[in-house]
């Protein structure tokens, strides 16, 4: 598919200010849970079910995907970058996924140019629907091996910390990378977890357990 007269500047949409939002908080504070469970034991992905179900629900989804995937095949046309899009739902959010052969400049260095294209993408879709989205991006199935590092590196992290009692500061990681580790931290007995730090040196803490 051949795109006339555009430059990849023109596919980049403009601020979206004052938008509906599928959910109470900015995109990343869903993505990463807060610091202590709710008191009432529900988890940040349930409220966010019951907030996108008021915003239109499943219906609402599929339509971010479609016009996530149209946006994305037009900048693919314009880089002349080969590649197929897939569109799902999961859970409370549209997924959707660039699979092909060479997609590395696509990613990036520790995919800085994945989450830039996750922003760019979910502004598009922010435009056409009136909602902010929070769409998962992935390219190549980055994020697929990035997790399977990232619940190893955790794990190893709280076996540590509740075999030797003391805090341990890891790295500093993006919102999807905070969240795998809180995600496997909180099903570990003995231990807890809790970020600190401002972006883009927001890290996770995991503590021994109280």
């Amino acid at each position: 598919m051949s795109v006339p007269n555009q430059s990849p500047a023109a596919t980049a949409p403009a601020e979206t200010p004052d938008l509906p939002d599928a959910d109470d908080d900015s995109a990343d504070a869903v993505l990463e849970p807060t610091d202590e469970a709710p008191a009432d034991g529900t988890s940040d992905g349930a409220a966010g079910n019951g907030r996108a179900a008021a915003a239109g629900g499943t219906d609402l989804l599929v339509r971010e995907g479609d016009v996530a995937g149209d946006y994305l095949e037009r900048l693919l046309d314009i880089l002349d970058v080969d590649g197929d899009i897939d569109l799902d739902v999961e859970g409370d959010r549209a997924s959707v996924a660039i699979v092909g052969g060479d997609l590395d400049d696509l990613v990036g260095a520790d995919g800085a140019v994945l989450e830039a294209l996750q922003e760019l993408t979910r502004l598009a879709v922010a435009q056409s629907t009136g909602v902010r989205s929070r769409l998962m991006l992935d390219v190549g199935g980055y994020r697929a091996r990035r997790r399977a590092d990232l619940t190893a590196m955790a794990a190893e992290a709280a076996r540590r910390v509740a075999g030797g009692g003391q805090a341990e500061r890891l790295a500093p990681m993006n919102p999807f990378e905070r969240k795998v580790v809180h995600d496997v931290i909180a099903g570990v007995t003995g231990v807890r977890s809790e970020s600190e730090g401002e972006e883009p040196h927001r890290r996770v803490v995991v503590l021994p357990e109280r």
